[in-house]
C-alpha cells in the first residue's frame, strides 16, 4: 500500500489493516486533507486482497476525532457549503459500503464530524472515556456529514432529534444503552475487542458477508427487500455458497475462498 498519508498512520497485521487518524495536537480533527486520506485508503483496502477488515481509530487517548476543522467551514458561502457537505458525505458512503467489514475503535471524544465518521463505520466499540455527539447547532450549524441520517437510523427519530438540537453528549454507556455502539471497554481492550469481532467474521464466507453489508445498507429502503432477494441468489450461486451448504450437509468445517 502507499505510504504516504499525512494525516494517517496505517499497519496491516493478519489480515486487518489499522487505521489511525493522526492528528492529535488538534484531537484528530477532521480536514480536507483527512478526508483525501481517508478516501485513498479505504479505496486500496477495497481490493487489496490480503485485507480482510479495518479498525478505524484516532491517536492518544483523548480522542478519536472531535469534530470538523471549523477554519475550513467559517468562510464558506452557500455554493461552497453544499459542496463541502456533498464531499464527505460521499466518502463516508464509501465506507460504509465497504465490502469489508469496517470497525470504529473509539477512544474519547466523538463528536461533530468524528461522530458522523464513527456511525460510517459499520460497528463500533467504545473505551470507557468515549464521547459522542452532533454539537453543531452550538455553531449555527447542522449535521453535514450524514449526521441527522445515520444517528436517526441507528438510536431512532425521538432520541436522535433531541441528541440533535440540544447538542448534548452520550457517555460510552449510555451510547450502548441507546444502540449506538456495540461493547464498552477499557481502553487497553479496545483494539483487542475490535480485533475478536473481526477474526469471527474472517471465518465466515467473504461473498456473503460482503452481500451482508449491502442488503443492511439498504434497510428501511424501498429496495431493501428486492436487494436482500439478489445478494441472496448471488450467494446461493456462488462457490462459497455451495461450499458452505455441502460442508453442511457432510458435517465438517466449510473451506471458503471468497
Amino acid at each position: 500500500m502507499e505510504s504516504n498519508y499525512p494525516t494517517l498512520k496505517y499497519q496491516i497485521e493478519n489480515n486487518i489493516l489499522l487505521i489511525t487518524l493522526n492528528r492529535p495536537e488538534v484531537l484528530n480533527a477532521l480536514n480536507r486533507q483527512v478526508l483525501e486520506d481517508l478516501q485513498a485508503i479505504f479505496s486500496e483496502a477495497k481490493t487489496n486482497p490480503s485485507i480482510k477488515g479495518i479498525i478505524l481509530t484516532g491517536s492518544g487517548q483523548k480522542a478519536f476525532a472531535a469534530g470538523a476543522d471549523i477554519s475550513e467551514i467559517q468562510s464558506l458561502d452557500a455554493a461552497a457549503a453544499l459542496a463541502f457537505s456533498k464531499r464527505g458525505q460521499q466518502i463516508f458512503s464509501e465506507i460504509e459500503n465497504m465490502p469489508k467489514p469496517v470497525i470504529a475503535a473509539v477512544n474519547g471524544f466523538a463528536l461533530g464530524g468524528g461522530c458522523e465518521l464513527a456511525m460510517a463505520c459499520h460497528m463500533r466499540i467504545a473505551a470507557e472515556n468515549a464521547r459522542f455527539g452532533q454539537p453543531e447547532v452550538n455553531l449555527g450549524l447542522i449535521a453535514g456529514y450524514g449526521g441527522t441520517q445515520r444517528l436517526t437510523q441507528l438510536i431512532g427519530k425521538t432520541r436522535a432529534i433531541e441528541l440533535l438540537l440540544t447538542a448534548s453528549n452520550l457517555d460510552a454507556n449510555r451510547a450502548a444503552e441507546l444502540g449506538l455502539v456495540n461493547y464498552v471497554v477499557t481502553q487497553d481492550e479496545l483494539i483487542g475487542k475490535a480485533t475478536e469481532i473481526l477474526h469471527k467474521i474472517f471465518s465466515k464466507s467473504p461473498v456473503a458477508i460482503a452481500e451482508t453489508i449491502a442488503a443492511v445498507n439498504h434497510a428501511g429502503q424501498e429496495t431493501g427487500y428486492q436487494h436482500e432477494a439478489e445478494g441472496f441468489s448471488r450467494a446461493a450461486a456462488s462457490p462459497d455458497g455451495k461450499e458452505g451448504t455441502q460442508a453442511f450437509l457432510e458435517k465438517r468445517e466449510p473451506k471458503f475462498k471468497g
